[in-house]
């Protein structure tokens, strides 16, 4: 992601925050630029559109996210406890987002459409998938060259997304709990 002026950085984060909170298309750049203390031409100057700004939103979400779950990761040691560890991030991460995933929202707006914000969703949940195959990997838990690594690690990562969506649309205090303890029954 490009380095952002001061006034850019306060438009994205102000930007973040309505988009995550509100939705996408119910927020216009208006709103963005009155709460950021800037004007519309410097939303436009730093971004060229609200599509720029809202790729920019889900780029720093996606690195956000990452760097979270990497630094949580490193107080794991290695082996099965790593695959647990990726759900307490997610518990972790999920305290103060109480909307559910970001990119599950934004897809909810955009899927169906040829927005560029899609490869950015999608490449987010890759980035997931990806991690879970390579710590059943790290943890011996399946042969890469035979796909064993991949099939467990995509079920741990679907595991993993369908808690984000029971803890907020399904109301389930105890989503995250339940998917680790599913989880559990699957790297034995």
């Amino acid at each position: 992601m490009k380095t952002l002026t001061p006034a850019g950085e306060r438009l994205l984060t102000v930007a973040s925050a309505l988009f995550y909170e509100r939705g996408i298309r119910a927020v216009g750049v208006d709103l963005i630029a009155e709460e950021a203390g800037t004007t519309k031409k410097t939303l436009y100057d730093r971004f060229g559109s609200k599509d720029g700004l809202v790729v920019c939103y889900l780029e720093r979400r996606y690195e956000r996210w990452c760097a979270f779950v990497l630094a949580h990761l490193e107080g794991y040691p290695a082996g099965r406890g790593r695959i647990f560890g990726v759900y307490d991030a997610l518990e972790a991460w999920m305290r103060a987002n109480d909307r559910g995933c970001g990119f599950v929202n934004a897809y909810a707006e955009f899927g169906g459409t040829d927005h560029p914000a899609l490869e950015i969703i999608r490449s987010e949940k890759e980035w997931t998938r990806a991690l879970f195959v390579r710590l059943v990997a790290e943890a011996g838990l399946g042969d890469a060259d035979d796909g064993d690594a991949d099939e467990l690690g995509t079920k741990l990562s679907l595991i993993h997304e369908g808690a984000v969506i029971m803890s907020t649309a399904g109301d389930r205090a105890d989503a995250i709990d339940m998917a680790r303890s599913i989880a559990r029954t699957l790297v034995v």
